[in-house]
């Protein structure tokens, strides 16, 4: 039976323990020291760009966070004590915008099956009174799992060059709408989107609580836009393939088969159309 992807604050309780590995998923030093004072009992933690990226020296070999070798994430996997049989909870202090959601589908991908993303994150955990300390824990022991392959679907920079325009394909641009329209570029160097891209914040998942809306409501937003596109026909990505990963999340919350996540991202196709003097789509 397929898990639910995404855990209510208020079903934690009756989780088996015996598997359960708890993972606090940040990005950078802040992020850290904030898990150090404060964080759900048992968990353990899980960084964005030392543990879940490789990161590169240019953006234009993968974007600003390109998935690590399978190798390093196999050692990652073993520090944590996780192995085929444990039930991994996940959390953050984003919505699942953060980290949660990537940790999620690379644990996924990897072949780990009884994944479940913390709604509304460590807020909303908050909220509903559950335990949040700064006890330090062991992580469990664990034998290293052999991975071969990422197993859910994604593509790379070619795939998005030969069909983000082919009206037969559907590129998602799941970043802000100022950042999509070029009116505004924080991160990378290039402000604009994909030629051929659309624009569906991910913000636009989630209810006013941070939760994430009903399955139901989440299916017919994107049936009416997925239309009858196959999945291998639809790639997601963001800015540099993490927060694509809560577009997925919340597709598979809603029951659809999982379409393509582009990894490499605005990040390292704007970083490919400068070096190749191609014009990014600013509108």
């Amino acid at each position: 039976m397929k898990i639910n992807p995404l855990i209510n604050s208020n079903e934690i309780q009756n989780l088996n323990k015996k598997h359960l590995v708890i993972v606090n998923a940040g990005s950078g030093d802040a992020a850290y020291e904030n898990f150090l004072s404060d964080h759900l009992e048992g968990a353990l933690y899980v960084d964005l760009n030392n543990d879940l990226a490789e990161i590169p020296k240019n953006a234009k070999n993968g974007g600003r966070h390109p998935l690590p070798s399978l190798e390093k994430f196999a050692e990652v996997l073993q520090r944590l004590g996780i192995d085929e049989n444990s039930h991994v909870l996940i959390y953050d202090d984003k919505n699942a915008a953060n980290s949660a959601a990537r940790f999620w589908w690379m644990l996924k991908a990897a072949g780990i099956e009884n994944v479940q993303v913390l709604n509304g994150g460590l807020q909303m955990a908050k909220a509903k009174g559950l335990t949040v300390n700064a006890n330090k824990v062991e992580a469990k022991t664990a034998e290293k799992i052999s991975l071969k392959e990422w197993k859910l679907p994604k593509v790379d920079l070619n795939f998005i060059q030969k069909h983000s325009e082919d009206p037969d394909y559907l590129v998602i641009d799941v970043r802000e709408k100022d950042r999509y329209d070029g009116k505004t570029e924080p991160i990378d160097e290039i402000a604009g989107h994909i030629p051929g891209a659309i624009n569906i914040p991910f913000k636009e998942n989630l209810n006013e609580d941070g939760t994430f809306k009903s399955p139901e409501i989440l299916r017919k937003k994107y049936s009416e836009i997925l239309g009858k596109i196959p999945s291998e026909k639809i790639a997601i990505h963001c800015g540099s393939g993490v927060t694509a990963c809560h577009t997925l999340l919340a597709l598979d919350y809603a029951g659809f088969k999982l379409p393509n996540l582009y990894v490499g991202s605005w990040s390292e196709w704007s970083e490919w159309s400068r070096n190749e003097k191609k014009i990014a789509k600013n509108i």
